[in-house]
């Protein structure tokens, strides 16, 4: 389906390091289906590398809302908020 391709095509340009067309992708792929949770773990993967983690943390906990089952985004979501903090003590 629509959603379906719009994430596979959103992977792509992850692996191709294009992070705004790839959330492009998840993000379109989220407003076909809003219950699909893989896209909103894809995107939030891209915003962590991007050093979002507000908004990747945001991904993961609505995966997690959607599929509390999901274990990748669990850590994903640990890890985010470590990494903020990290971020917050040496204040960059």
């Amino acid at each position: 389906d629509l959603a379906t391709a719009l994430n596979d095509r959103g992977q792509v340009r992850y692996l191709r390091v294009e992070f705004a067309a790839a959330v492009q992708d998840f993000t379109a792929a989220i407003e076909c289906q809003p219950g699909f949770e893989v896209p909103y773990y894809n995107r939030g993967l891209v915003r962590y590398r991007l050093g979002d983690f507000d908004e990747a943390m945001e991904d993961f906990r609505k995966v997690l809302e959607l599929n509390p089952q999901f274990e990748d985004a669990a850590l994903s979501l640990k890890q985010a908020i470590l990494d903020k903090e990290e971020k917050q003590k040496r204040s960059y």
